[in-house]
């Protein structure tokens, strides 16, 4: 035993030594409980320890096996016959005919070796030898990550080198005298080469290069190059030159014990706007502080409003930057945040928007021992500011609102829940640079409400549960004070969310006032075997009408259009959502329909918008829209896309696009065709074309083995 411990601890730390040379791991001595088996072990006459016959040693994720292992105690070399196949944890194979080790394991030979890094990338050489304890070099050697068919034909791409080094520490390759082939046809000589190996996740170097071809731009090359700067920062900056433009795009993340931020921008010099400095800066980041606050902001800036379009990024019709530091904890909440808008719309003036805004909110809750129920504290504080001094179109207000309210619930007979609410709200403006109202403005508004729900459940006999619920409130709020002007409320959705608030307004500058009453009605099924549907129903009558909604919101007059939803989720991956506000001459002010299917190979999504028209929401038509996205997997190599966004109200299209995908075990080529066809005074109609090319093992994961090719 003693003997084939000695033999055991020299094959494995062989194994160490080679699967290091791998991963960049400093060979060390096994320490690990080890296990050698052989068909015979023995001591021969010059002293030397022999293993033979199917030999395997093993320690943790080690695996050696080998026909013979011989270990001289004089020279200390340690000699292996093969064929020798070494696998460390699924990640690292080492395939020989044969090696030689000196006795500090630090230099050796193998012959006939073949090294698979994170089986994906594979070097064959005639001999490999192991320099230092850090370097392996391979000789004659072929680079690639295509599966190698034993009856001789060439992968898809491979790199022939006269020498490659393997930097163990650092997990770099570098090559000498290298040709770059595609089906063994030589297509690039490099004299040097450097590449990452697959174990390093952050090496400096280029990344997959994108070929981009639009109608207004022309063919460029896009050519990302990627620089750490230490383990918690990096930069990427990316030339894209084309007849048309010279632009230079960049990223910088940094990551910190307590957060991270990361910025994104580029700078251009091109023929669509000549002389103009061009570009944009996005950024965003997010820290934990002490005391459980967090702080987050936001910076989006660009330097015109074509800019995002022309360059195919995020096409946004309006830029929000913004700070906030928020804390959240189970009975208290805290928030405040400076916000800067910017509008990139052809139709829109900054200097009459209210692009600077500041708010703070505070809430507490609390639960009276002598009555029972929950009660809450509510301070918020907003304002906003415009760039222009004119009457009116220059307004600016600051708003302050106390909020206190106290809620509770009973289950009442064979299961009847009431719940009751009553509260008071207590609102003081600040309005300047508006001739039309009052520059103080103070508001109270006490309220109350009384809902019952009865919640009733059924099991067919199939095993479907189905549960219906009608609801009813009544409800009664009265605004005293003056009137101000609707700068946050200026957009109502009246939707299941809010059917039973007392007001429906977005933000305190408006409230609802009167009694009214509110009536619903909730069902839902769910089957045993994974399908699930749901509707609802619901509708506001009010004593008396608010001028201050919409004739589309759906709350016009004193009885609000019905509000319609319903949701149908199958087991076979299919998903229908849809909700609408149905008017009484039973045309609908607002619907939405949505889809989505999700299948083995397939995935569908699909939208169709209706607006009516109002020109109260700056909506002078009717607005309705179907947007369509989708993809394909043809076949374990092929996959197609397409995606679509349609204007049905005008019969014209909007975006429309198409794409596909091959791959397999060593590329992934991607070429994508998308044309915009909306125009503005600052933006024309444009097609982009997407052309990028990846090989795996280098910049790609390579997937599962589902794309391998056959060699049939």
């Amino acid at each position: 035993m003693r003997r084939a411990g000695r033999i055991m601890a020299a094959a494995l730390l062989g194994a160490l030594w080679l699967a290091g040379a791998a991963r960049g791991q400093s060979p060390q001595t096994a320490a690990e409980p080890a296990l050698l088996v052989a068909d015979q072990v023995y001591v021969t006459a010059e002293r030397q320890l022999v293993a033979e016959g199917n030999v395997e040693a093993l320690q943790g994720d080690i695996r050696l096996q080998a026909s013979r292992i011989t270990f001289d105690r004089a020279s200390g070399k340690l000699t292996i016959d093969g064929p020798i196949r070494i696998d460390q944890g699924g990640s690292v194979t080492v395939l020989a005919t044969s090696a030689e080790l000196d006795s500090g394991l630090q230099n050796g030979l193998l012959a006939g070796a073949r090294l698979v890094l994170d089986q994906q990338l594979q070097l064959a050489s005639l001999q490999m030898t192991r320099v230092g304890g850090r370097y392996s070099q391979l000789y004659k050697t072929a680079v690639t990550s295509c599966h190698v068919c034993a009856d001789g034909r060439p992968p898809l791409w491979q790199i022939r080198a006269r020498k490659v080094i393997h930097d163990q520490q650092e997990r770099q390759l570098y090559f000498e005298d290298a040709q770059f082939r595609v089906l063994d046809v030589p297509i690039l000589y490099l004299p040097r080469l450097r590449l990452p190996d697959p174990t390093l996740e952050r090496a400096r170097g280029f990344l997959i290069p994108a070929i981009r071809t639009t109608s207004q731009l022309g063919t460029g090359l896009r050519l990302p190059y990627f620089i750490p700067l230490g383990p918690s920062r990096d930069l990427t900056l990316s030339p894209y030159i084309s007849p048309k433009t010279k632009t230079l795009d960049f990223r910088y993340r940094q990551a910190f014990r307590t957060g991270d931020i990361a910025f994104e921008g580029a700078f251009t010099r091109d023929d669509l706007q000549p002389g103009d400095n061009r570009g944009y800066l996005f950024g965003t980041g997010s820290f934990d502080l002490a005391r459980d606050f967090q702080l987050n902001f936001d910076i989006q800036t660009v330097s015109d409003n074509s800019y995002l379009v022309d360059y195919g990024l995020p096409d946004l019709d309006r830029l929000q930057s913004d700070i906030e530091l928020i804390r959240v904890k189970r009975d208290t909440y805290f928030g405040t945040g400076l916000i800067y808008y910017e509008s990139l719309r052809d139709s829109e003036q900054d200097s009459t928007l209210p692009t600077r805004v500041a708010d703070a909110a505070y809430q507490k809750r609390f639960f009276p021992k002598g009555i029972g129920g929950e009660a809450r504290l509510t301070l918020d504080l907003h304002g906003h500011q415009r760039d222009s001094s004119e009457d009116i179109l220059g307004r600016d207000i600051a708003r302050a609102t106390a909020d206190i309210d106290w809620r509770r619930n009973w289950v009442l007979g064979p299961g009847l829940r009431a719940d009751w609410l009553i509260g008071l709200a207590a609102d003081s403006f600040a309005i300047r640079q508006d001739s039309t109202y009052p520059p103080e403005v103070t508001r109270l508004t006490p309220r109350t409400a009384l809902s019952l729900r009865y919640p009733l459940t059924r099991t067919a006999a199939n095993g479907v549960v189905h549960v219906l619920e009608p609801i009813a409130q009544l409800g009664w709020s009265q605004v005293n004070g003056s009137d101000v002007p609707n700068d946050e409320s200026g957009f109502v959705e009246f939707d299941q969310g809010n059917l039973l608030s007392l007001s429906r307004f977005p933000a305190p500058d408006r409230r609802e006032d009167g009694a009214a009453f509110v009536y619903g009605l909730n069902w839902s099924a769910y089957a045993p075997a994974g399908w699930q549907a749901s509707a609802g129903i619901g509708q506001v009558f009010r004593q008396d009408a608010d001028p201050s909604f919409t004739a589309s919101s759906g709350l016009a007059g004193t009885s609000s259009d019905l509000l319609l939803s319903g949701q149908v989720i199958l087991d076979n991956g299919l998903a229908l959502t849809g909700r609408g506000l149905l008017a009484g001459d039973f045309s609908f002010s607002k619907a939405e329909l949505r889809g989505d299917w999700i299948a083995e190979r397939a995935r569908i999504s699909g939208s169709y918008v209706y607006l009516d028209s109002d020109p109260a929401e700056a909506r002078e038509d009717a607005l309705s829209e179907i947007w369509f996205d989708s993809a394909y997997q043809i076949n374990p190599n092929w996959t197609a896309s397409a995606n679509l966004r349609y204007d049905t109200s005008t019969d014209q299209p909007i975006r429309a696009g198409i794409g596909v995908i091959w791959r397999n075990e060593c590329v992934t080529v991607d070429v994508s065709l998308n044309r915009r066809y909306t125009s503005s005074a600052s933006v024309e109609p444009s097609t982009d074309f997407g052309f990028t090319i990846g090989l795996n093992g280098f910049a790609v994961d390579a997937g599962t083995e589902k794309y391998r090719r056959t060699c049939s």
